[in-house]
Parts: structure tokens; C-alpha cells; sequence
């Protein structure tokens, strides 16, 4: 072994920085003893990344002692009953750990660059990234630097190499599908979310196959790409409820979107489910407060924020993770706004 390997800065040895910061142990070398050409921007990375690997406080020993330091939780939307959720169980399994928690929410917040500085800036271990609107490239830039991060409900579909926690988007839309055609429903609107989302992506390739099934080809047509609020989601289901042949049934991106769909029903005096069902996902509380309450797909939200932290436990303890992308079950939840089509 090169004595550069083994060379300690205070408490961490001249590799462990240079593998958490991403560069050369001789780059590393150069910024402890003065020497050599190195830019600004890597001599305050490597300087940071010393700053926080030999923080004052009790370490365990051996090439497994954990990276200390606080984590991140980035959730930059507002943190209502869906996103709370998941932010919530974050918080008590980091408590679990021992981790101290920074937060960073709010629609302000995705307008502020944050990952780029995230693997020098001092007394951070991690994060966990929840449905970050960053491109893939730039999570495989912070990889890349080999700062230790978990993404909840990517949005796109995550690097290869990128640690990630979701739901069985596709299997819960299947189920939801297939227990409507049961119904006798064979023109089903779907209310969906933005396109290209992963979610979006893999819920509706599960109400296709759920279709196929039954032996009924989708219809392009009966599909509305919406943000996944109540508003949208009302004016979606109405368009849908509107076209010469209606569908029997609409199924939302979101409880959400659902609720949508159950005022724009409503408005047209048609009777749910009599007339048309109605389903949603989530589970969230708002789909037991409808009348009727909803049909949905319950996601394990508070799971996939202690799974998320299981994960990144498991990268700041040094260790190599072999399921990197990992999908939590789903569960159909039968209420009352869905029933048999009309005139079955």
C-alpha cells in the first residue's frame, strides 16, 4: 500500500477523503501540503470534505466506521398529507439512527441549486432526494462525486448506479384496472399525471396490460395528462365525461385528481357509481372523507421514507448496496365510488 493511501488528514486517512470527495488521492494530497496546480472550486471541495469526515465526535473503528454527519431531506413541494407523510417517517427513522435531520421543503425550493454544492458542504453525510425535479444527469453527477444519497419517487427513471425507493406503480394500476373491468367496465378515462414522469409511465403501461387482459385495446383518447391536483383533475374528468361516448369509469393519477372527477360527476348530475365510477391512488386521508368514499391504490408512504433511510444507513456505513432500485408493494383498496358499469 502507498503511504498517500494511509496518510491521515486528522481522523480520516487521505483515501477516505478522496473517495468521498470524488477526486484523486493525489489531488487530495496536494491541497494538505501546499503543492502543486489546483483549482479554487476542488481545493474548497477537498477542504470541505475533511472538514466534515474528522468532525469532533465518537467514530467506530475500521474500514466500516460510518461517515458522520447530518442528512439532508430535500422535499421541495409543499408538505401536505402525501408528502408530509413520507417527510414524517424520514424524520423518526433518522432519530432512529442517531442522524440529525436538516430540512429543505417548500415550491421555493426547487428553484435552488442545491445538489451541486451538497458533497462539500460541511457537516452533511447524506441525503434523501424526494421526487427531486433535477435531471437524471445531474444525480449522476453527484454520484459520480460519491456523496451517499436515496431518491424517493424519482420522477425520471434513476441512473443505473443511483440508490432509489418507489412504489409498484404498475402492479397497483393493474390491479386498480383490472378489478374495474371485473365491473364490466371497457371505456375507462384515465385522468393521468405529467407526462414522462416514472410514475405516470409505469401507471398506465399497468392499465394497458390490465385492459389487454380483458381483451380491450386503450384508447388514446379516453387519456388526459394533468398536474395531479383537484382542480386539474376536474376539468380533466369533465373533457372526459363530455366526449359523444363517456367513459363508464375514470380512474385518477392521484385521491387527489379522483376528488376532481367526483365534482366534475356530480356537476353533470350523474351518480357515482351508478352512472360512472370513480377511483383514485394513494390512500391518503382525503379519499375516506369523499361521499362515496374512494376506491384507490394505497401506497406505503411512510415506508418508503424508512426504507429510504434503511438505505442510505446502509451507503454512509460503507456498503455496497446490490438492489439499488427498490419497489414497495401496493394494495387495491375497494370502497364505495366504484360498482358495476352501467347497464351490465
Amino acid at each position: 500500500m502507498k503511504q498517500s493511501d494511509v496518510t491521515r488528514t486528522g481522523r480520516s486517512t487521505v483515501r477516505e477523503v478522496a473517495a468521498a470527495a470524488g477526486v484523486s488521492i493525489a489531488t487530495v494530497s496536494r491541497v494538505l501540503n501546499g503543492r502543486g496546480s489546483v483549482t479554487a472550486e476542488t481545493r474548497e471541495l477537498v477542504e470541505n470534505t475533511v472538514a466534515r469526515l474528522d468532525r469532533p465526535g465518537p467514530r467506530p473503528r475500521g474500514p466500516g466506521r460510518s461517515i458522520p454527519g447530518a442528512v439532508l431531506v430535500r422535499c421541495p413541494y409543499l408538505l401536505t398529507d402525501y408528502f408530509g407523510i413520507i417527510v414524517s417517517s424520514i424524520a423518526e427513522t433518522l432519530q432512529l439512527h442517531d442522524r440529525p435531520l436538516l430540512l429543505s421543503a417548500g415550491e421555493a425550493a426547487q428553484d435552488s441549486p442545491v445538489l451541486p454544492g451538497l458533497p462539500g458542504r460541511a457537516g452533511i453525510a447524506g441525503a434523501v432526494l424526494i421526487l427531486p425535479p433535477e435531471p437524471a444527469a445531474d444525480l449522476e453527477t453527484l454520484r459520480s462525486r460519491r456523496f451517499p444519497f436515496v431518491v424517493v419517487d424519482p420522477r425520471l427513471p434513476p441512473p443505473r448506479d443511483v440508490a432509489a425507493v418507489s412504489a409498484a406503480h404498475a402492479a397497483g394500476a393493474r390491479s386498480l384496472t383490472a378489478h374495474l373491468t371485473g365491473l364490466g367496465h371497457r371505456r375507462i378515462g384515465v385522468v393521468a399525471g405529467p407526462r414522462e414522469w416514472l410514475a405516470s409511465d409505469a401507471r398506465l403501461a399497468g392499465h394497458a396490460a390490465a385492459l389487454a387482459d380483458a381483451g380491450v385495446i386503450g384508447a388514446p383518447g379516453l387519456i388526459r395528462h394533468v398536474e395531479p391536483t383537484v382542480a386539474w383533475g376536474r376539468r380533466a374528468a369533465g373533457e372526459l365525461l363530455d366526449l359523444p361516448e363517456r367513459p363508464t369509469a375514470l380512474v385518477g393519477f392521484n385521491d387527489k385528481a379522483a376528488v376532481g372527477a367526483l365534482q366534475a360527476a356530480a356537476e353533470r348530475g350523474l351518480r357515482v357509481p351508478q352512472d360512472v365510477s370513480v377511483a383514485g391512488f394513494d390512500d391518503i386521508d382525503l379519499s375516506r372523507a369523499t361521499s362515496p368514499m374512494l376506491t384507490t391504490v394505497r401506497q406505503p408512504l411512510a415506508e418508503l421514507g424508512r426504507m429510504a433511510v434503511t438505505l442510505l444507513a446502509r451507503l454512509l456505513d460503507r456498503h455496497a448496496l446490490e438492489a439499488l432500485h427498490v419497489e414497495l408493494a401496493t394494495e387495491l383498496v375497494v370502497r364505495d365510488s366504484t360498482g358495476a358499469a352501467a347497464g351490465r
